[in-house]
């Protein structure tokens, strides 16, 4: 169901794309120039969190409820990933 946006909720979600974009330059930045691998797994960890409150955002402008569905499965896809490198991190490998 499609609800019409009204031109608050327009400029809030506008504001809203923005400041989550500039978090994912920025989480980006932490990313490539990290001084350490936790500080570039942790910022990993925040790039998701940031892609998943894009794709929200956007679900809600779009009023379609396949992209929170999408939101799931990067959740889902970035909680396996911070696990995976994380254990990595402690042992050396992921599976034993």
């Amino acid at each position: 169901m499609l609800i019409p946006l009204t031109p608050i909720l327009e400029t809030a979600l506008g504001i809203a794309v923005f400041i989550v974009g500039v978090a994912s330059v920025l989480s980006l930045i932490r990313l490539l120039i990290g001084p350490s691998t936790p500080d570039r797994i942790l910022a990993l960890d925040t790039l998701y969190v940031n892609t998943i409150a894009l794709v929200v955002l956007f679900g809600l402008r779009q009023g379609s409820m396949l992209y929170f569905e999408a939101a799931l499965l990067i959740a889902v896809m970035g909680f396996i990933g911070t696990v995976a490198l994380s254990k990595y991190l402690l042992r050396g490998d992921v599976m034993e």
